[in-house]
């Protein structure tokens, strides 16, 4: 699943703020156009768990290979987040939407036409960095475009698009992959995005009005190249070693993670202490509150992508499902979290924090379910399936429940000024989250898979609930209470 963070504090001298029509919505909305590229943008991430059995076979993708098709999207997506938002400040919203949708279009086709888990692999890669261009700048046009009341009901349009999306992701795929159109197999789950991706396109110049920051803040080049350096160095040798037998650059690489991440922090606290504009704020990191809400966003999805990328290998390639029936066992758990995320706002009003150590339980919990249910499970058949049922409703309500806490408990106790940089910091470490978690639990499932996928999955299964009583424990570092936010 995916969280939502709100750019609410549009710059006062903003241009091109269209006015609103009678009825609180702009006469040339852009929502529609808006929606179908948030709903591209956060599929892709999820539909592409249930193909991977098929790539792996088709394309003879190793095991490296089929973790980067997953934890490739994610790490572009992380290392430009930020860079984006800015360069839509001063190049123009709508222009850098625009150039991101015509790459996530573009590399999307060369995802469904690769020839090689290679060329895929690089899509998917440039797919991440299309998807970090339209991110900030959706956000930030809904900013611009829909003032007062109908912000937030755009907002929540764009909070249940991304939830459908994350949710019957594994589902859309795995019914698309049943169907084969045109006998293109598992192609057709990247290829269905070039339509619609022209479609969003060719209505953007007419829906979407040009946009940009009066101060543009400049871009922090620095930064970025430290970040990409510090992420590619932790994930590369991660993803990598399990299949080259740990050489000795992987450890060097490890080893040399600590001391890029002090240099990016050094060069971030230089930056901002001389008036500079840095690329993650170090002011956010000397709050405690606020550096372990970032702390915990980033441990929470460790446990995410990395869940759904083992669970949808065991279903396939341990119990031998199909691509359709695992998604159909996937939509259990979509359900149970849409339910649970409907109730989450109002929860986490009454119940600040302890929200989220309750969902991160609940989640822990489920995992332990699915964890002595496969042990007791004997063979590996397609009918042993059903019996995850009672372990994955819990899964996805732990979801629901600690998703949105997560995110408003932490803004709510922010700077006005700076709940940009705090939210573009949080969907920074989500995806950072993603990207890292594929490549531990990867190293752990990979590792085992030799002695069955039962054994790698339950393994599998140990870390990730180990992982989040941890996120429990760190949740308790929170503000006590989400403040009610005034629109």
């Amino acid at each position: 699943m995916t969280n939502l963070t709100t750019h609410d504090n549009v710059p006062p001298g903003d241009s091109a703020l269209p006015p609103p029509a009678a009825a609180g919505l702009p006469r040339r909305s852009p929502l529609p156009v808006l929606m179908c590229a948030t709903f591209m943008m956060v599929l892709d991430f999820f539909i592409v768990n249930v193909a991977l059995p098929s790539i792996q076979s088709r394309l003879h993708a190793s095991a490296a290979a089929t973790e980067w098709v997953v934890a490739g999207y994610g790490l572009t997506f992380a290392v430009f987040l930020v860079t984006a938002g800015r360069l839509a400040d001063r190049y123009g919203r709508r222009a850098v939407f625009c150039a991101g949708m015509a790459l996530f279009v573009v590399a999307s086709a060369a995802c469904g036409l690769a020839p090689t888990a290679g060329v895929l692999v690089a899509a998917r890669l440039a797919q991440g960095l299309g998807g970090a261009l339209i991110s900030p700048t959706v956000l930030a046009i809904i900013g611009v475009a829909y003032p007062g009341p109908a912000r937030v009901r755009a907002i929540t349009m764009y909070g249940m698009v991304m939830g459908l999306a994350a949710a019957g992701g594994q589902l859309l795929g795995g019914l698309a992959i049943a169907l084969n159109p045109f006998g293109l197999g598992w192609r057709v789950v990247f290829l269905v995005n070039v339509p619609v991706g022209l479609v969003a396109l060719a209505f953007s110049r007419r829906q979407i009005a040009e946009s940009r920051a009066e101060q543009a803040v400049p871009l922090d080049l620095p930064g970025m190249a430290l970040v990409t350096l510090a992420l590619t160095a932790l994930v590369l040798p991660l993803v990598e070693g399990t299949q080259l037998h740990w050489p000795g650059w992987t450890f060097v690489s490890l080893a040399s993670v600590p001391a890029l991440l002090c240099l990016l922090a050094a060069r971030e606290f230089r930056a901002a202490r001389g008036g500079g504009a840095p690329l993650l704020d170090p002011v956010l990191f000397r709050n405690r509150a606020l550096a372990s809400g970032l702390v915990t966003q980033l441990a929470f999805w460790c446990g995410q992508a990395s869940f759904f990328l083992v669970l949808a290998l065991y279903l396939q390639l341990g119990l031998g499902l199909t691509a359709l029936k695992a998604g159909l066992i996937f939509s259990v758990m979509a359900v149970s979290y849409l339910a649970a995320s409907l109730r989450a706002p109002a929860l986490t009003l009454r119940h600040g924090r302890s929200l989220i150590t309750i969902g991160a339980t609940l989640l822990a919990v489920g995992e332990g379910a699915l964890l002595l249910t496969v042990g007791l499970l004997h063979g590996s058949s397609a009918a042993s399936a059903v019996w995850l049922i009672p372990g994955l409703i819990p899964v996805g309500a732990g979801m629901g429940l600690a998703i949105t806490p997560l995110t408003t408990t932490v803004l709510a106790h922010v700077d006005p000024l700076r709940a940009g940089a705090l939210a573009g910091a949080l969907s920074t470490m989500q995806q950072v989250g993603n990207s890292v978690g594929v490549a531990v639990t990867g190293v752990i499932f990979f590792g085992a898979v030799h002695v069955g996928y039962s054994q790698a999955f339950r393994l599998s299964l140990v870390q990730l609930a180990c992982l989040l009583l941890g996120v429990a424990a760190l949740s308790r570092l929170l503000p006590a209470k989400a403040k009610a936010t005034r629109r």
